[in-house]
């Protein structure tokens, strides 16, 4: 294992009642890299995410960030070690307003880092023209950025975003794939869970495949995007 490398899961092991949803995965992740997870819905995917986050607790395995053991830690406790979890379905608090969401991010912090702030609003622009608004008046774009924006104000060094382009228009995915690159650029390590393989192939350094709780394919985001196999389950036959 390189020196490099921030963050590994190991033989990890996810099971609801007996139902097994990860079957004894292993992947790494190197400090700066974009790092992207696919598959097809019920692969995995978003098990693999609370599981990190300790939402979900691992029958099995390892899951290690910096040298720490995360499954046996409390959720908090993730995000005060430097990571950072951006859910499937956004989860923004409609009733409070967008920078009160973006402060509920600093949460674990003593106090609210005002660059930090100043940052998310240059990479989103939307959010600081509608700071004052309340976030369930959003279109699911702009909640997007907020669920971005909210789990950068804690300043991590990884960043897990699961499923950011679902349910959104196509010209507002390209504009948070964008800045996904640029929080990549910023120092901050992202492990991305996508659906939409072309997109997030050729923002991301590696991948892995998942199908079924297992790890199907893995390599350099280049090569999976080119691979025959990848083609036809995500990206539509060759011809």
């Amino acid at each position: 294992m390189s020196n490099d490398v921030l963050f590994t899961i190991e033989d990890l092991e996810v099971s609801y009642g007996s139902i097994a949803a990860i079957k004894g995965i292993s992947l790494e992740v190197r400090k700066g890299e974009i790092v992207t997870i696919l598959g097809a819905n019920g692969a995995g995917k978003t098990t693999t995410m609370r599981t990190i986050s300790q939402l979900i607790k691992a029958k099995a395995g390892s899951i290690r960030f910096k040298g720490h053991e995360l499954t046996k830690l409390p959720a908090h406790k993730i995000v005060k070690l430097g990571i950072s979890h951006s859910p499937e379905g956004r989860r923004v608090f409609g009733v409070l307003t967008v920078e009160e969401n973006l402060m509920l991010g600093a949460y674990s912090r003593r106090k609210v880092n005002p660059e930090t702030l100043r940052w998310i609003y240059e990479m989103f622009p939307r959010l600081e023209e509608r700071r004052k608004q309340l976030a369930g008046t959003l279109s699911g774009g702009e909640q997007q950025m907020l669920a971005i924006g909210r789990s950068l104000m804690s300043d991590p060094e990884m960043l897990l975003l699961d499923e950011p382009s679902l349910g959104i228009a196509p010209i507002l995915v390209k504009a948070i794939f964008k800045q996904i690159k640029e929080i990549s650029r910023q120092g901050v390590t992202v492990l991305l869970v996508e659906q939409n393989a072309k997109a997030a192939l050729k923002l991301a350094d590696r991948g892995y495949v998942l199908e079924v709780g297992r790890i199907a394919l893995d390599g350099p985001a280049a090569e999976l995007l080119a691979s025959d196999k990848i083609q036809e389950a995500y990206l539509g036959k060759k011809h």
